[in-house]
């Protein structure tokens, strides 16, 4: 089988995870995304486009993704077909212990307009910096002073083996929809269930659908400030957290509900919607990221 996957540190770590755990043999073809080329910097398809493409070429069998990278509308014919067991969906701070620790005006790096109004949102003193590159480029940029902090998904640190680097949770944050997550994409009806049973979670693929499912039924872009994390209880339900914003922090709408995997996402968007979150993306949409 023919695994697709970006070629960075983080993404070959996440496809040959998926590799060892699959039956029989399993090959890795890393392929460059526009976004590992710094071209559509603002279409969070830039990720996985590429990916899609080879998928449909038949170039590959399996695209691995970071769930969160993952467009709410998929690629015509094609389909996710796994989920893997989730790592921890939270953002972590590195550099300090805590949001509210940070020094007034401190500089705080990140290169997610979700994770930059959450932070303006909490503290409206700080200075959030666009900082991008890879992990370790951005932990270089911490060490060597550019930034005070930054913020990270912890799930990414842990699968390179950078945990240590991590501050402190920010739980007070809600993580991007499919954050902490992997998602397996295929040719819709190509591939037999069982030879990904593996790779499978069933209380992963149901969280990460309702979050997606949140997300559509919102018509959230990846200009939009939207955050969505789902944690699966005893009974069958889930339990969503829902986060929408605008970029310069100073307006936003959090809401919860707890229902079946296919109704509380839509459930969700339906009263963050009659609470006026069409009008605060719409905003969102329009005006760009405060400095």
């Amino acid at each position: 089988m023919r695994l697709g996957t970006r070629g960075s540190a983080l993404a070959l770590a996440q496809a040959q995870w998926v590799a060892d755990r699959l039956q029989g043999e399993a090959e890795l073809v890393p392929i460059t995304t526009l976004g590992d080329r710094g071209l559509d910097r603002l279409d969070k398809s830039r990720w996985v486009s590429e990916l899609e493409h080879a998928l449909l070429s038949g170039r590959i069998d399996v695209a691995v993704h970071s769930a969160k990278d993952v467009p709410a509308q998929l690629a015509d014919g094609l389909e996710l077909v796994a989920i893997p067991a989730r790592e921890d969906a939270r953002d972590v701070l590195c550099g300090a212990e805590a949001v509210a620790a940070l020094a007034a005006g401190a500089r705080v790096g990140t290169s997610s307009v979700r994770r930059a109004a959450q932070l303006r949102a909490a503290r409206d003193d700080l200075e959030v910096v666009d900082l991008r590159g890879n992990v370790d480029t951005r932990l270089r940029k911490l060490a060597e002073g550019q930034v005070d902090a930054l913020v990270l998904a912890l799930a990414g640190l842990h699968r390179l083996g950078r945990g240590g680097e991590a501050g402190g949770v920010i739980d007070e944050f809600v993580p991007a929809a499919g954050q902490g997550a992997l998602a397996l994409e295929a040719r819709a009806g190509e591939l037999d269930r069982a030879m990904l049973s593996a790779v499978i979670d069933e209380a992963a693929m149901a969280c990460v659908g309702a979050e997606r499912d949140l997300v559509a039924a919102l018509g959230a872009s990846c200009h939009t400030p939207v955050g969505a994390h789902a944690q699966a209880l005893a009974d069958g339900r889930v339990h969503l957290i829902a986060w929408a914003g605008l970029p310069d922090g100073s307006a936003w709408l959090r809401d919860e509900v707890i229902g079946a995997p296919r109704l509380a996402g839509g459930e969700c968007a339906r009263r963050m919607l009659a609470a006026g979150a069409r009008e605060l993306l719409r905003q969102a949409e329009s005006e760009p990221a405060a400095s």
